[in-house]
């Protein structure tokens, strides 16, 4: 069995202020073209299929395009996929009875209630049954009629709640299982705050959303969305396979691709990465003035000048843009001086959440001071994903 594990599309995402549609529609043929030449049995996708749960029209027609031309290109695959954090998870359930007869599983919701089990896809080949799980984005609040909730009445936590939602389904041992999932998966024993996250992604304060990967034992392979970078996560049988695409200035040289995956017999998985090379990369170009004028280029460009002079704001846009029509931003880097009264505060081009930024400015806080504060910034966080992510 062979299949191809794609995620995080984000069809309609815009880098800065620029409209990638155009390099989406390339990335994405692309990917279209590999499948014809390498026919596999399954296309897998796993989550963040838009870049806002209600995508503009054009991201719609973008992406009806794709679909389309993948099921030309492969007309005897099975074509899956999931909703992510990014997607509207009502909005991909539509027609889901009517596609799945076309060969296409679109899921975007998880089990709603005590009688519903997570989707399940069962294809076959020369050794048997592959169960193709699918399990779109869960927030707990999603599946607490389900998994319950503690002792005092609040949700479970991401972890707890995927352990028992996954718990409730009977995985048989004998047999292949892939899981197809949208969460931010750690490998057991690593400190969920050392794994690097781009810019585009949202962070809940103190990673709540992590779950460990020990969850994922029962599963031959992990097709996993959500990080994007590519990533294992403690196996070469657990993955995260990233964007097809450079979506922020801190993917910027990240090499990007489709993970194709074989499944032997039980036990037997091989994997390897078929590159994605985008219309136009991501670049950060850092140096003086006239050096970076010298490197003038159609890509999508960070730049950062470390001139020790000022320039008119105006002059220097106008003469970059002129040098890189994709210029995303313009930067300036200074030899530092002392400073003062920024105690707490990020230094250039760190990350900092904003909850470490709010405790720094209140300073001496109690526990319960800081457990109201983490529900505040993660309720805001979560509003503003759904209004604009």
């Amino acid at each position: 069995m062979r299949f191809f594990h794609l995620s995080d599309l984000h069809i309609g995402l815009r880098l800065l202020n620029q409209d990638l549609q155009e390099d989406q529609e390339y990335i994405l043929g692309e990917i279209t073209n590999f499948a014809a030449q390498e026919q596999p049995d399954a296309v897998v996708i796993a989550g963040d299929i838009y870049d806002r749960a209600v995508p503009s029209a054009e991201a719609v027609e973008l992406f009806d395009r794709f679909l389309t031309g993948l099921c030309v290109a492969v007309p005897n695959a099975a074509v899956m996929l999931i909703s992510g954090n990014h997607d509207s998870g009502p909005r991909v359930n539509c027609f889901r009875s009517l596609l799945q007869k076309q060969n296409v599983y679109m899921v975007g919701m998880p089990p709603q209630g005590p009688e519903d089990h997570i989707a399940r896809v069962t294809l076959r080949d020369g050794d048997g049954p592959v169960n193709f799980w699918l399990l779109p984005f869960v927030k707990p609040s999603m599946v607490k009629q389900i998994v319950g909730v503690d002792e005092n009445g609040n949700n479970l936590s991401y972890d707890e709640s995927l352990r028992r939602l996954l718990g409730r389904e009977k995985i048989p041992e004998d047999e292949r299982n892939v899981l197809v999932s949208h969460q931010f998966y750690v490998p057991a024993g690593q400190d969920a705050a050392l794994i690097e996250r781009a810019e585009s992604e949202i962070i809940t304060v103190g990673n709540i959303d992590a779950v460990r990967s020990d969850v994922l034992a029962p599963f031959d392979y992990a097709a996993l969305g959500h990080i994007h970078k590519p990533m294992r996560v403690g196996s070469d049988r657990y993955r995260f396979c990233g964007t097809p695409m450079a979506y922020s200035v801190s993917e910027a040289g990240q090499a990007k691709g489709i993970i194709e995956v074989d499944m032997g017999e039980k036990g037997q998985v091989h994997t390897k990465v078929i590159p994605l090379i985008p219309l136009h990369a991501v670049r950060v170009i850092r140096g003086l003035r006239e050096d970076v004028l010298a490197q003038a280029c159609g890509d999508y460009v960070s730049v950062i000048l470390t001139d020790p002079v000022d320039f008119d704001a105006l002059d220097l846009r106008d003469e970059l843009s002129r040098a890189f029509p994709r210029l995303l931003e313009i930067r300036r880097e200074y030899v530092r001086q002392a400073d003062y009264g920024t105690e707490g505060m990020p230094e250039e081009g760190e990350k900092k959440d904003p909850y470490d930024l709010i405790l720094s400015f209140l300073g001496e806080t109690d526990e319960e001071e800081r457990t109201i504060l983490a529900d505040v910034v993660n309720t805001i966080l979560a509003r503003g994903e759904g209004r604009s992510s």
